[in-house]
């Protein structure tokens, strides 16, 4: 059993909701990603989810797209973020990381010594954000040789023969996209979100894990009554940004938000 799916029936058992923060690997300075995906686990991260730098991240918003300018400018790159998560394996063995990318840097490697080295280190999932499944053979093939999950994202306007097919290619769990257009720059509709997953539980008996537009404490305990995961990215990213002189503040202002949303979280999952 894999480390995300252990970690989904640990939290099941307890009728809890998994909390997966997004940083950008190398944002601001490599140095700070460490320290940052620890602090992040100890605010009650139950996955992390890092994303590999890359010039032209469409499916992302503004402060995302301003974060992997700022790690680029840093020169961090595949190997980069492979070292990283080597040394967070150092001091941390149960805490499933996701790497979170564009194909270009990894189809540049090779998926064959892309999933050797993702392997090596430690990672235990991957979710190509440009990658239709059904172009996906040969890389699902190679992730699976090496117990790496792959990732696919559902959206709004997923059929449900869509999402069966999605399900078939899909490891760990499945990413559903909560609102139409890029991160970081619209809000929640609950009324879509409960109707999508409806459709998308009766294709998949995988955990399913909501992100984009979730915001704040409120929005993250509202997603945690229907999915199995929320994913908190540009909000954290934005903490981040705005304390770029301020190493320990930046550190203290996302885990104040990271803690505010498993607060909200684990007491709407009272409820349940």
């Amino acid at each position: 059993m894999s480390r995300i799916s252990r970690c989904f029936k640990g939290l099941r058992a307890d009728n809890q909701t998994a909390l997966i923060p997004y940083i950008t690997a190398g944002d601001p300075v490599s140095c700070m990603t460490l320290p940052l995906m620890h602090a992040l686990v100890g605010a009650g991260a139950d996955i992390l989810e890092i994303g590999i730098p890359f010039s032209d991240p469409i499916s992302d918003g503004p402060v995302i797209q301003k974060a992997c300018e700022r790690a680029l400018k840093n020169d961090v790159n595949l190997a980069h973020v492979f070292k990283i998560i080597k040394n967070f394996r150092k001091n941390n063995a149960y805490t499933p990381v996701v790497l979170m990318g564009y194909l270009n840097p990894i189809e540049a490697m090779g998926f064959e010594l892309f999933a050797k080295n993702a392997m090596q280190v430690g990672v235990d999932g991957i979710l190509i954000i440009d990658l239709p499944p059904e172009e996906s053979d040969e890389y699902v093939s190679m992730m699976k040789e090496n117990n790496i999950d792959t990732i696919f994202l559902v959206s709004p306007t997923t059929s449900k023969e869509r999402m069966m097919i999605i399900a078939q290619y899909t490891r760990g769990f499945i990413y559903y996209v909560a609102i139409k257009g890029v991160t970081g720059v619209s809000a929640l509709d609950m009324d879509s979100v409960r109707n999508q997953l409806r459709k998308l539980r009766n294709c998949t008996n995988l955990p399913v894990s909501v992100g984009f537009g979730i915001s704040d404490a409120q929005s993250a305990a509202k997603i945690s009554e229907v999915a199995d995961a929320v994913v908190v990215g540009s909000a954290l990213v934005r903490c981040i940004a705005e304390n770029l002189d301020g190493p320990e503040n930046l550190v203290i202002s996302a885990v104040c938000l990271l803690a505010k949303m498993r607060y909200a979280i684990d007491a709407r999952n009272i409820f349940k």
